[in-house]
């Protein structure tokens, strides 16, 4: 009896599965993709900061002042004074992260895995699992400490890491293991932003904060109208940032508003696009096909049906997916691992290595790879246990506790959240941030390779996938 109820439970999720979106498959290779890019930038920065011919010229360029001016007015100031480079990257750069992640959080709501309450409810439960348990364990740890206040540190996920490391088994991971993934990480993210939110603010100033949200009004408003211009919302959405940076909230809030004010629906109906694509196609004849080589200079009739297409093509997309899937690149490629590269250079060659036993390091590594894990996989595992929600299609315990260990790569937003909890003035602080990053690399090194090491021996061989595709067709 158990046993039919498992299978029915399996069977529904199966069927579930095969409704995932292109779009979703597409940003999971993304991500994976991203993260290669993530781990070299890590390890040279790691590198960099540790050979004493150029370790000084590394620290030193992240203090350069960054300026936009027009006339006396500096665009990248906070409180009337000039960003310095690092600056810069963790509150302007970011944000266009946050940004992406407010895009990619709107789409799953609407369209994507959390669209679905049966499919959303075991990573999401996961996922609070996997953020309360870290930080429980950081706080035993941290007790009356001064470091107390990064308790929320080990509670992320980083996503383009933890696919990176999924993507390096290939074929051998089920997809519903990887949309799983994907999305206790997108949960994380929503935890993260309401953590810096609620946490990360400074002396307040009100009335930036009333020019914000009647700049947000406006947003809304232009999406109510119909408004489906990127640049207005880009444009708009850049002042917001501005406003947020000198009111006090940390301005990378400002990036997830915006994109929950980007309208997902498109300016023609799919139907409409097809009638437009007929019409248009339909002026180049079959006989003129031999004319139309690479090397053919088009006629302007030519051109504006070509025209044509290629405008519908852009309006048939929604503002919200154009966004996503353009920044998409800029971010995984570019910010993510400019961030790292800024921000995880450690000096390690004046560390002790006990450290890394002891203090906030210590607190975070047992957040990350002991709390993550015990947070994932006891809340899944009460989850289906209750059937209140079934397990991913093909999986089984062995693979899910793999997957758990690998939620503890907390890399990017851990590292974000660090510099904001300790990233003050004074060598004391300096010195706890310093430790703070080094927990945090040890910890997601930690992760990343028990977890992968478990999913190897456990997951099916690729011979075997060979051999079950050939027997199905």
């Amino acid at each position: 009896m158990e046993t039919n109820k498992q299978s029915r439970f399996e069977n529904s999720y199966s069927a579930d599965e095969h409704s995932v979106f292109y779009a979703a498959s597409q940003a999971i290779r993304r991500h994976a993709t991203g993260g290669n890019v993530l781990i070299a930038a890590t390890v040279l920065a790691l590198v960099v900061a540790n050979i004493p011919a150029i370790n000084r010229y590394y620290f030193d360029f992240w203090n350069q002042e960054v300026r936009l001016q027009l006339g006396d007015f500096n665009i990248f100031s906070h409180t009337g004074e000039p960003m310095d480079l690092l600056a810069f990257i963790n509150d302007a750069l970011m944000a266009v992260f946050f940004f992406s992640i407010g895009l990619e959080i709107k789409r799953e709501v609407l369209v994507g895995e959390l669209s679905s309450f049966k499919q959303a409810l075991l990573p999401i439960i996961a996922a609070i699992g996997g953020m309360i348990v870290p930080v429980a364990i950081y706080m035993f740890f941290a007790k009356g400490t001064d470091y107390s206040g990064g308790a929320a540190i080990p509670m992320a996920t980083d996503i383009a890491f933890s696919l990176g490391v999924l993507a390096m088994l290939g074929r051998r991971v089920p997809v519903s293991l990887k949309i799983f993934l994907t999305t206790l990480a997108v949960v994380d993210d929503i935890g993260g932003i309401i953590v810096i939110a609620a946490f990360y603010s400074t002396h307040i100033e009100a009335m930036l904060l009333v020019y914000a949200a009647i700049l947000l009004g406006v947003l809304l408003l232009g999406s109510l109208m119909r408004i489906k211009s990127k640049i207005f919302y880009l444009g708009v959405g850049g002042v917001v940032w501005f406003l947020f940076l000198n009111s006090g909230i940390h301005p990378t809030i400002a990036g997830v508003l915006v994109a929950f004010c980007v309208p997902a629906t498109p300016v023609f109906d799919p139907k409409r696009y097809i009638k437009i694509i007929r019409s248009s196609i339909a002026h180049f004849r079959g006989e003129d096909d031999r004319m139309l080589t690479r090397r053919t200079i088009l006629n302007k009739d030519q051109m504006n049906w070509l025209k044509e297409v290629e405008s519908a093509s852009d309006k048939v997309i929604s503002p919200l997916q154009d966004l996503e899937d353009s920044l998409h690149p800029i971010v995984n490629y570019f910010i993510v691992p400019l961030f790292a590269f800024a921000n995880a250079g450690i000096f390690l060659l004046g560390t002790d290595p006990a450290s890394v036993f002891e203090g906030i390091s210590l607190a975070i590594v047992c957040g990350l790879v002991v709390g993550k894990f015990t947070g994932i996989f006891i809340f899944s595992w009460l989850t289906v246990k209750f059937k209140f929600a079934p397990m991913p299609a093909h999986t089984n315990w062995a693979m899910m506790a793999s997957v758990a260990m690998l939620g503890g790569i907390g890399f990017t937003v851990s590292l974000f959240i660090a510099t904001l909890s300790f990233g003050g003035a004074g060598a004391h602080m300096a010195d706890l941030l310093n430790h703070a990053k080094l927990g945090i690399v040890v910890g997601s090194l930690l992760s990343g390779v028990v977890g992968f090491i478990v999913l190897h021996k456990t997951l099916p061989k690729a011979s075997e996938i060979a051999k079950e595709e050939a027997e199905n067709g």
